[in-house]
């Protein structure tokens, strides 16, 4: 009897294990390398939530019209490393985002670099986005 019930919470944990891994996706799922972007626009809403931050961005087209976007990034940990952070980013804050369009070519996508006006470039990404 107490084999049995260690093997059923031995494997109940590697299931909840498992659940991030599988939550978890390629860049190559998602983005496509093929679609690069550079957007110019104002920070309108910052999520630093794991296992991805996101920057919604509204960025004006040629006509004047206003889109609104959203940008994946790095986790906060990683953006924290690599000096972006709350103080060095605040909402309507003018930036330039280098990075590649959603395969389904709605307005989303992933960064790669962010660029602030005083020209400091600041990397977003994971390694997964190194290309």
């Amino acid at each position: 009897m107490r084999t049995k019930l260690g093997v059923v919470i031995t494997g109940v944990v590697l299931l909840l294990a498992a659940v991030p891994v599988w939550a978890h996706h390629a860049f190559s799922a998602e983005f496509d390398v093929n679609k690069p972007l550079t957007l110019k626009g104002t920070l309108t809403k910052w999520e630093m939530i794991n296992p991805h931050s996101w920057f919604h961005l509204d960025v004006k087209d040629e006509s004047g019209a206003v889109a609104a976007w959203m940008i994946e990034g790095g986790s906060p940990n990683q953006l924290i490393k690599n000096g972006v952070t709350k103080n060095s980013l605040a909402i309507g804050t003018e930036l330039v985002i280098e990075g590649y369009q959603a395969k389904d070519g709605t307005n989303k996508g992933v960064g790669r670099n962010l660029l602030l006006a005083n020209g400091r470039r600041l990397f977003l990404g994971s390694q997964e986005t190194e290309k």
